[in-house]
């Protein structure tokens, strides 16, 4: 894969790095439970909405695919996530996900290297 084709795999990496990581602060805060989320279900969307945070299934999420950067299933992995999360989104966002380039080979493509790369990003809010 080439540069020009290799950003579109990391700019979704990105994406997914990001919206996980504001997932897990949310799942972290629901787990305690302290407060107004005493008793709250931190696997239920809603307790994600109600906060304007995305809510990712489990094989969406980037500690999931960490956990399987090294795999030779990677890609699958990545592929299979990218659907969950183009879910969450609307509008002018969704076509644009769902825009598919037609010299990428899916099958063919492993970005477990992005994976590690994008694991170090800092994406946490302020």
């Amino acid at each position: 894969m080439d540069a020009a084709e290799y950003k579109h795999v990391v700019l979704g990496l990105i994406f997914l790095k990001y919206i996980s990581d504001t997932f897990d602060e949310h799942h972290a805060t629901l787990i305690e439970g302290k407060g107004q989320y005493e008793g709250a279900n931190p696997e239920d969307p809603d307790e994600y909405k109600a906060e304007n945070v995305f809510w990712l299934p489990q094989e969406a999420r980037w500690s999931h695919l960490q956990a399987h950067a090294k795999q030779p299933t990677i890609g699958k992995l990545v592929d299979d996530a990218a659907p969950a999360a183009v879910r969450l989104l609307s509008g002018p966002l969704r076509r644009a996900a769902h825009t598919r380039h037609p010299k990428h080979d899916r099958h063919q493509r492993t970005p477990a290297s992005p994976v590690r790369l994008v694991q170090h990003l800092p994406t946490r809010r302020t």
